[in-house]
């Protein structure tokens, strides 16, 4: 878990004006230093090329490539190595590790071949200055090398710290994007099924209705008296209509049946209605919880798949009340609204949102919604206004 502080110095480095104003610091403290120590014409150069030309290291991480040389070349124009040359180096070549403009091999190659030309120019400024310099063949010879491989060492290191930092943030990315997959996948797995035993309950709505109107019309043939035959037909063919029916939603459900060797419960258990909401409070405290029913408004007989619909999101609601708040009390509100709109709400005085063992939407509110926007209705869930867990729904029945 990071703390604010480091929270602010990420969001500092990745600001845009992040490499201009280190850049432009780094240059005017390489000019400073230039003023102070009166470097040669080549460091000089160098020394502000290496600096000013990190502020488009973002915009342009190729010009990290010109940073690292002009640094060795100022190195090369004087053997003190100035502080802005180490630094503007050592982010150049972080740059080029985390950029990947050249494979790191070929950086750390390139850069330790370019400090050994740095090292053979001291060599050769330090013989002009009568200092002992050993010759190649002698002994001690090697010493005279360890400038070149301090600073390969070095060089290496800065390369491989920003291929490690680009390393974790593509593999920080990868499961960001892994990870939305599977919940993208997941919801709309859970809403695939949820709308899978939508339609197989409504299956037995339907084809109950329909079988009863065949039934009808088959009767009515037989048993009201004085019928002309061209009203007989007319039953007959809405008998024969209403069997077509049936035969052609059966071939539907074939899509939607469950997985052989598992028990089908939904094609042939009664559907509940809002009659039996009391018993699912009364289960609701059987098993410990603390439940109460109000109901408000003129009760009214709502078709089959909005009885169906109220009691499958109060039940969904239950089941998450006792999932995420055990021992909250539970209050279920439905109001028959004047205007043709069932209103049902589920609250309940647990902690809230966010405070169960998952968080996110989760695949029981994304059922709820479903039921809802089978019948045009709209569901919300949230916070409660004091506090708690709110499940609302609207189901206007009266274009049912």
């Amino acid at each position: 878990m990071r703390t604010p502080l480091q929270q602010r110095f990420r969001a500092w480095i990745a600001a845009p004006a992040y490499p201009w104003v280190t850049g432009g610091a780094l240059t005017v403290g390489a000019v400073t230093e230039l003023i102070v120590f009166r470097g040669s014409v080549t460091t000089t150069i160098g020394v502000l090329v290496s600096s000013a030309s990190l502020m488009w290291r973002r915009s342009f991480p190729p010009v990290a490539v010109l940073t690292v040389a002009a640094g060795l070349l100022g190195f090369a124009g004087d053997i003190n190595l100035y502080v802005s040359i180490m630094a503007s180096g050592l982010i150049g070549c972080y740059t080029l590790g985390r950029t990947r403009v050249l494979h790191p091999a070929v950086t750390v190659a390139g850069a330790a071949l370019g400090a050994l030309c740095v090292n053979l120019v001291h060599i050769n400024t330090w013989s002009r200055m009568d200092l002992p310099v050993p010759a190649l063949w002698e002994k001690g010879s090697l010493s005279l090398f360890a400038e070149s491989f301090l600073l390969t060492v070095v060089i290496f290191g800065a390369v491989m710290m920003g291929d490690a930092v680009r390393s974790r943030e593509e593999t920080r990315r990868e499961r960001d994007l892994a990870q939305a997959q599977l919940i993208a996948m997941e919801r709309q797995q859970a809403a695939e099924a949820e709308r899978a035993a939508i339609a197989r309950e409504l299956h037995d709505i339907v084809s109950h209705s329909v079988s009863m109107i065949a039934v009808q019309a088959e009767s009515a043939t037989y048993t009201t008296p004085g019928l002309t035959p061209e009203a007989r037909d007319g039953f007959q063919q809405i008998a024969g209509t209403a069997r077509s029916s049936m035969a052609e939603l059966r071939r539907l459900l074939g899509v939607l049946r469950t997985p052989q060797g598992q028990e089908n419960t939904a094609l042939t258990a009664p559907q509940p209605t809002l009659d039996h909401l009391a018993e699912l409070v009364e289960q609701h405290r059987a098993v410990g919880g603390e439940a109460e029913l109000r109901v408000t408004g003129e009760w009214v007989s709502l078709p089959a798949a909005w009885e169906l619909s109220a009691y499958r999101i109060a039940q969904e609601a239950l089941t998450n009340a006792r999932k995420h708040a055990p021992g909250a009390r539970t209050v279920v509100e439905i109001d028959y609204g004047a205007d043709r709109l069932l209103t049902l709400r589920i609250h309940d005085d647990g902690p809230g949102p966010g405070s169960g063992p998952s968080s996110g939407a989760g695949h029981g509110l994304t059922g709820m919604r479903e039921r809802a926007a089978l019948v045009g209705g709209r569901l919300s869930a949230g916070a409660g206004p004091d506090g708690g867990f709110l499940v609302e729904a609207e189901l206007p029945w009266g274009t049912g």
